[in-house]
C-alpha cells in the first residue's frame, strides 16, 4: 500500500514543478523568482555592495577609468575618444537596463509582448505603431549611420550595451525581467533612435487638432479665436516684445476651398488619440547675465517638468577625453550629455510646445487600403504589416497604409467612428530623416557661442527652447527644429488630404526661429509660452503655457546681485501669478451674504492668501476647487452639445475672458430660461466646491501636499512597493516649482559660469534603477526639501579624493 503515498506525492511534485516553473497571468514562474540562487532575493543590494571592477573587452582601443563617487556618479575618463561612449552605454545597462529597454518597447509598440494580453496593452501598442514611431526611427536610423561620426558613436554605446547584457547570468538580471519573466534583447542602434523618437512623442506629441474640428462645429469661427486664442493677453514672451523681426517672404497659398472645406463646420469627426503626451510636459529655464550676478558671470538653470518615475528619466554622470570635458544629465538609451556643461559652456532645454503635427482626412478606394483619391487619381499605399506579439494570447496583425502625408492613424480597422473608406493620415516632423544625437556631440565639444549656434542649427525635433551660458560672459537662446510654415489657421483643424493644396508649403527658414543674444533686459526666460508676440511673420500655432514666464520674468526683472542659491530659490518658489490675477477677480463678483459660517471661513483663507502654494497651505486646495468648479459652470453648458471629443479652453483663457468681458455670453448657462451672471456663477461655483471640500476636509485637512499627493511611481505604476507616495511638496503647475500628481521637474540644475565652473542639481530619482539598492530613490528627500547637491567635475588627478568611493577600470587585454 505504500505506493498509494509515493503517486500522490509523486504527482503534487510534478504538479509543483509546472506550476512553480510557468508564468500563470501577471505572477512569473514562482519558482525561479523564489529561489535563493537566482530569484528576486539576489537583487537586494547590501548597504556596503562594492563597485570596483577590472574588465577587458577588445571592442577598445584605450584604457578607460571609471570612478564611482559617494552619490555613486560616475566620472568617466578614457584615453580615447569613441572609447567614452562604449563605458557609457556599458555603465547606461549596468545601472538601468531594464528601464531603457522597457522604453523602446513602449515606443516601437511592443509593451503587449511582455506585459500581457490586456486590451489596454493592445490599444496602446497599435496606436504606437499606427504614430509610425518604428518608421520615424528608421528613418532617423539612417541618418544617424550615414554619418560616420555619429554612426562611430552609437556603434560603440549599443557595443558597451552588449558587452554589459552578455555578462548577466539569470541570478545577476535586474528584478523588473524576472517579474516579467523575459530575458534582455541584444542592443541595437535603432533601439536608441527609437528612444529619441519616443522623446519626440514625449515633448511634442500633444496635439488637439481633431478635438478643436468638433468644437469648431458647434462655434463660430469668432468664438473659436475667443475659446483657443493665438496670442494671450498676458503674455510675456520669450523674445522681448518690441524686437523687430524680418518679414515674411515665403510665397504662401491659402487655398480656394479653405473657407468651405477646412473653415467650415465638420461634424463627422468622433476620434481621440487615447495616449496622449501629457499638456504640461514643458519645462523652465533662464540664464542672468553677468550685469545682474554678485561675481559678473552668468548663471544659467533648468529643470524640465516630465512624468516623475522611477528609475528616474535622468542618470547622471562624467565624460572626459583628450577633447571632451562635460558634466549633466544623460538619458539611458542614448549617448552623451543631454542637459549640463563643459569646461566653456552650459545648456538647457524646454519645450517649444509648437504644433509639428498635422491631420488629414482622406479617403481610400475600398476596404483593401490598397489605394487612396490623391490629386485626381487613386494613388498606391504603402501597407506596412504589424505584428503585435501578445504574451499569455495570440498576436495581433494591423495593416497600417503609408500615404503622401504619413501613417494612416484612424481607419474602419482601428475604430468603427470610420466608415470602410474614410481615414485619417498625420503628418509629422518626426518622421521625416534627422540626426538630432549630431547636436548633442557638438553641443558637448562647443566652446563658445558660434560652437552652441553651430550644434544647434540643424536639429529638426522636436522643436525645443535651447539656452546657453559661457564663461566669456554671452547669454543666448534660439527655439529651434523644423518648423513648417503655416497660413493663417492651418493646421488648427483637420485638413482635407484629397489633392496637395493643404500640404505643407515650406518650412521657415531657421535664421528665422525666434532666438535671443545678450539682452539689453539682462535675462532670457522660457517657460513653454508662445515664444514671440503678434509681430512676429509667421502662424505658430502651440499648445503654449503662459503662468510660469509672467512669474519667472517678474521676479528676474527685480533681483540683482544673483547668486546661486536666490537661483535655488527661484526654481523652488512656489508662488502663483495665475492666483495673483484670478482671486482679486473672484472677490469682486462673489456675494457672501447668504454664506454659512464653513462657507465664509473658506472665503476668508482665500482672501488672505498671499498666492504662495505651499505645501502645509489649505488656500490652495480651495482655491484650485474653485476654479475647477468654475470652469465648468463657463463652460460645459456650450460644450455638452457637440457629439465627439473636445478639448476646453485652459485655465488663463477663462481668466483673461472675465477680465476682458464680464458679461461675455459664455457666462451663461444656456440651459436656464434666465440669464445667470458672472457674480452668480463665481457664487454658486465657490457653494459647490465648498460642499465638496467640508467632505474633504475630514480626511486630509485640505493641506494642499496631502490633496495632490506628489508621488514617483515605478514605470510598471502598479508596483506600489516601488513607489515612493505622499512626498510633502508644494507648487502647482502654474507656478515655478511645477510639482503636480506625479509630474514635475525631473531634473533641476544650476550652472555659474565663473572661472572654475560652479554648479548644482538634484534629480527625484537614485542612480541605480534596481527597487532593492540603496541608490534606487536616494536623491528623492534632497529633491522634495528643494535641496541641491554641488555637482563635481573631477579631475583625474583628484583620484585620491575622499568622495571617491570605487574605481572601475575598462582595458582590450
Amino acid at each position: 500500500m505504500r505506493i498509494i503515498p509515493f503517486i500522490i506525492s509523486l504527482l503534487i511534485t510534478v504538479v509543483l514543478v509546472f506550476a512553480l516553473n510557468n508564468k500563470w497571468g501577471a505572477i512569473p514562474p514562482l519558482g525561479k523568482f523564489l529561489s535563493p540562487q537566482q530569484g528576486f532575493w539576489q537583487n537586494a543590494d547590501p548597504a556596503d555592495e562594492g563597485f570596483n571592477a577590472d574588465l577587458n573587452f577588445k571592442n577598445l582601443k584605450g584604457k578607460v577609468t571609471v570612478y564611482l563617487d559617494e552619490r555613486l556618479v560616475p566620472h568617466v575618463f578614457a584615453e580615447d575618444e569613441t572609447d567614452v561612449y562604449f563605458v557609457q552605454g556599458f555603465l547606461h545597462a549596468k545601472f538601468r537596463l531594464w528601464q531603457m529597454e522597457f522604453q523602446t518597447f513602449a515606443a516601437a509598440g511592443r509593451v503587449s509582448e511582455h506585459l500581457g494580453n490586456d486590451p489596454r496593452f493592445i490599444h496602446f501598442d497599435r496606436e504606437q505603431r499606427r504614430l509610425g514611431m518604428t518608421y520615424a526611427a528608421e528613418n532617423a536610423l539612417k541618418e544617424m549611420e550615414a554619418n560616420p561620426e555619429t554612426r562611430t558613436v552609437y556603434d560603440a554605446y549599443s557595443a558597451g550595451v552588449n558587452a554589459y547584457i552578455n555578462s548577466l547570468s539569470e541570478s545577476s538580471m535586474p528584478l523588473e525581467y524576472k517579474l516579467l519573466n523575459y530575458k534582455p534583447e541584444q542592443w541595437t542602434n535603432l533601439k536608441c533612435a527609437l528612444f529619441l523618437k519616443q522623446m519626440s512623442k514625449v515633448l511634442a506629441g500633444f496635439d488637439r487638432d481633431l478635438e478643436l474640428t468638433n468644437v469648431k462645429s458647434a462655434f463660430s469661427l469668432e468664438d473659436m479665436a475667443i475659446l483657443f486664442p493665438q496670442v494671450p493677453d498676458s503674455l510675456v514672451p520669450i523674445v522681448p516684445k518690441g524686437t523687430l523681426f524680418e518679414k515674411d517672404t515665403l510665397p504662401l497659398v491659402v487655398p480656394p476651398t479653405a473657407d468651405s472645406l477646412y473653415f467650415g463646420k465638420d461634424t463627422t469627426i468622433r476620434v481621440q488619440e487615447i495616449n496622449k503626451a501629457n499638456r504640461n510636459n514643458g519645462s523652465n529655464n533662464w540664464a542672468v547675465s553677468g550685469l545682474k550676478t554678485a561675481t559678473g558671470a552668468p548663471i544659467l538653470c533648468n529643470d524640465p517638468h516630465l512624468e516623475l518615475s522611477l528609475p528616474s528619466i535622468w542618470y547622471e554622470m562624467q565624460l572626459t577625453t583628450p577633447t571632451l570635458n562635460t558634466y549633466g544629465a544623460t538619458f539611458p538609451g542614448t549617448p552623451s550629455v543631454i542637459i549640463g556643461y563643459n569646461d566653456s559652456i552650459s545648456f538647457g532645454f524646454t519645450n517649444a510646445q509648437r504644433d509639428v503635427k498635422d491631420y488629414y482626412k482622406i479617403k481610400f478606394r475600398d476596404g483593401s487600403k490598397k489605394e487612396y483619391w490623391y490629386n485626381n487619381e487613386w494613388q498606391p499605399t504603402q501597407l506596412r504589416m504589424e505584428q503585435i506579439k501578445v504574451a499569455g494570447g495570440a498576436d495581433v496583425l494591423d495593416t497600417v497604409a503609408y500615404t503622401v502625408f504619413g501613417p494612416v492613424m484612424y481607419d474602419h480597422s482601428f475604430t468603427n467612428e470610420v466608415s470602410d473608406t474614410a481615414a485619417i493620415a498625420l503628418r509629422w516632423t518626426a518622421h521625416d530623416p534627422s540626426n538630432e544625437g549630431l547636436m548633442w556631440l557638438k553641443l558637448d565639444r562647443a566652446k563658445n557661442y558660434d560652437d552652441y549656434y553651430n550644434a544647434i542649427k540643424d536639429y529638426a525635433t522636436p522643436g525645443q527652447n535651447m539656452l546657453f551660458a559661457s564663461t566669456s560672459g554671452d547669454i543666448a537662446l534660439w527655439q529651434q527644429a523644423k518648423f513648417p510654415a503655416r497660413w493663417q489657421g492651418q493646421g488648427l483643424y483637420l485638413m482635407p488630404g484629397e489633392d496637395s493644396t493643404y500640404q505643407w508649403q515650406h518650412f521657415i527658414p531657421q535664421s528665422q526661429n525666434p532666438h535671443v543674444v545678450n539682452p539689453a533686459q539682462g535675462f532670457i526666460e522660457s517657460a513653454n509660452q508662445r515664444p514671440v508676440d503678434s509681430t512676429y511673420p509667421y502662424f505658430i500655432p502651440g499648445n503654449y503655457i503662459t503662468a510660469r514666464g509672467i512669474t519667472i520674468s517678474s521676479k528676474l526683472e527685480q533681483m540683482q546681485q544673483i547668486t546661486p542659491q536666490d537661483m535655488m530659490a527661484l526654481q523652488n518658489n512656489t508662488f502663483s501669478s495665475f492666483a495673483q490675477d484670478a482671486v482679486p477677480l473672484l472677490m469682486k463678483y462673489t456675494n457672501t451674504s447668504g454664506f454659512e459660517p464653513g462657507e465664509i471661513d473658506y472665503y476668508n483663507r482665500v482672501r488672505n492668501w498671499d498666492f504662495d502654494a505651499t505645501s502645509q497651505a489649505t488656500a490652495p486646495t480651495i482655491f484650485q476647487a474653485w476654479i475647477d468648479t468654475l470652469e465648468k459652470a463657463i463652460w460645459v453648458d456650450e460644450f455638452a452639445k457637440i457629439n465627439g471629443p473636445v478639448v476646453y479652453p485652459d485655465e488663463q483663457t477663462m481668466l483673461e475672458l472675465m477680465l476682458r468681458d464680464s458679461t461675455s455670453h459664455f457666462i451663461d448657462d444656456i440651459n436656464t430660461p434666465e440669464i445667470e451672471t458672472l457674480e452668480e456663477q463665481v457664487t454658486r461655483s465657490f457653494k459647490i466646491a465648498a460642499a465638496a471640500l467640508v467632505k474633504e476636509e475630514k480626511v486630509n485637512g485640505l493641506v494642499w501636499w496631502k490633496h495632490k499627493n506628489p508621488s514617483i511611481y515605478h514605470l510598471l505604476k502598479t508596483i506600489l512597493p516601488f513607489a515612493r507616495t505622499g512626498l510633502p511638496v508644494g507648487g502647482w503647475n502654474n507656478t515655478i516649482n511645477a510639482v503636480t500628481q506625479s509630474h514635475g521637474p525631473s531634473w533641476r540644475m544650476i550652472v555659474q559660469m565663473t572661472r572654475p565652473i560652479v554648479a548644482y542639481g538634484v534629480y527625484p530619482g537614485g542612480q541605480s534603477g534596481n527597487p532593492g539598492s540603496h541608490y534606487y530613490d536616494s536623491f528623492i528627500d534632497t529633491w522634495a526639501a528643494g535641496k541641491y547637491y554641488t555637482l563635481w567635475m573631477m579631475k583625474e588627478s583628484e583620484e585620491n579624493d575622499s568622495r571617491i568611493k570605487w574605481k572601475m577600470t575598462f582595458t582590450n587585454s
